[in-house]
């Protein structure tokens, strides 16, 4: 199954994306507004979508909201906005999980969804680190093979710029492999986790290198 593309290339099949015509008024209005809030990293969650349609097409609308806005509190900066304290931190999860389900359900609120769908998507979207049941766990699984698809030159990223040390960053590429709960995500995630953890060994090697060569 290809679906997106590693790094920067996600963010350009977006355009594809948002130009079909079978969506849903609601699925439709959803990409436009992540695309406007969050451009920073607005490709990861689109290409969410396109994974969670690639391993259960036919999946339920709430479904598919929400694994498409899974993240979007962090596109709306305020003072209750959770502080990641290291790459794996369940109470960061678990904050920033209830922030934007709570924020996804008053959009949703305001273009006029129901309040049982509105409520199945917030549960939805709070469990999206974890995930806990099926439904829950394709959207875990959607998330996790995004990352690993779309993410991993943003961590290589901030190792060599000395924000995160390799180690920590080894742990988040384990972590998003090893959360992932629905059935066959884990076959298709397996060789993009292998790359990344590659890729990290190489920049490992490479800044221990130059490191080497300034001291001499």
């Amino acid at each position: 199954m290809e679906i997106g593309a590693a790094g920067k290339g996600c963010a350009v099949y977006t355009v594809v994306v948002l130009t079909r015509g079978e969506e849903s008024p609601l699925v439709a209005a959803a990409k436009r507004w992540v695309l406007e809030k969050y451009p920073y990293n607005s490709y990861h969650l689109l290409n969410s979508l396109e994974w969670l349609d690639g391993i259960a097409p036919g999946s339920d609308e709430a479904v598919r909201l929400a694994t498409l806005t899974h993240d979007m509190e962090r596109a709306f900066p305020g003072p209750d906005q959770p502080v990641l304290r290291s790459l794996v931190d369940p109470e960061y999860h678990a904050a920033h999980s209830a922030r934007s389900a709570r924020i996804v359900g008053e959009w949703l609120r305001a273009q006029g969804a129901g309040d049982p769908f509105t409520r199945q998507v917030e549960a939805l979207i709070r469990a999206h680190e974890d995930g806990g049941w099926p439904e829950a766990n394709l959207v875990q699984a959607a998330d996790s093979l995004s990352f690993l698809d779309c993410n991993i030159d943003l961590f290589l990223s901030r190792v060599r710029e000395g924000k995160w040390t390799a180690a920590d960053v080894r742990i988040k590429f384990d972590y998003s492999y090893d959360r992932i709960q629905a059935p066959g995500a884990k076959e298709l995630a397996l060789p993009m986790l292998e790359r990344a953890n590659a890729r990290l060994a190489a920049l490992e090697s490479e800044l221990s290198q130059r490191r080497t060569t300034t001291h001499v």
